[in-house]
């Protein structure tokens, strides 16, 4: 069966899936991380941006 076209809402900026690829990718390729770390941080860290955003630039200042 369908999904209800009808039901839309806004897309979830505040979160990043990390079932999706390109979403990684962009990530990843934001914070001049490869992927998989990008994946780890998801893990330990959560979806949320705004803390991922946060650990990605320690991750990037302490090597």
């Amino acid at each position: 069966m369908a999904d209800d076209k009808t039901k839309q809402g806004a897309a979830d900026r505040t979160r990043v899936a990390a079932g999706e690829g390109y979403e990684v990718e962009y990530f990843a390729r934001k914070h001049g991380i490869s992927p998989d770390a990008a994946r780890d941080l998801i893990r330990t860290v959560g979806n949320d941006r705004a803390k991922l955003d946060d650990a990605a630039e320690k991750l990037k200042r302490t090597g």
